[in-house]
């Protein structure tokens, strides 16, 4: 079992940055794909980003490219979303997701996934 806990949420202006973290406990952490996902309301879950076990190699979905950086420290058990030139488009419920095996886009091949933090952003 891993229990993931999100927090760095907020409510920011158009333009601002956030850092999102996730805390994991339970079995190797570095045993996992990390992901994160989110979801506005009234839509599906939608990939932003994911990190392999090493961190070495990672995969964002097109509409954060160059804005959302996902990274990773095993020896604490965190992953993090760095979220720069925030749009409101970005507001959403952010989950951080943990699967093992490959890095995947789809939100329902991870095995664990956390109760998620809100993202605001006015514009």
């Amino acid at each position: 079992q891993v229990r993931l806990v999100e927090s760095g949420g907020g409510l920011v202006q158009a333009g601002a940055s956030l850092r999102l973290s996730c805390a994991a406990s339970g079995r190797t952490f570095s045993n996992y794909v990390m992901g994160w996902f989110r979801q506005a309301p009234g839509k599906e879950h939608e990939f932003v980003a994911n990190i392999n076990w090493s961190g070495g190699r990672t995969d964002y979905a097109d509409s954060v490219k160059g804005r959302f950086t996902i990274s990773r420290d095993n020896a604490k058990n965190m992953v993090y979303l760095q979220m720069n030139s925030l749009k409101p488009e970005d507001t959403a419920v952010y989950y951080c997701a943990a699967k093992i095996g490959y890095g995947s886009q789809w939100y329902g091949n991870y095995d664990y996934r956390g109760q998620g933090t809100q993202v605001t952003v006015s514009s």
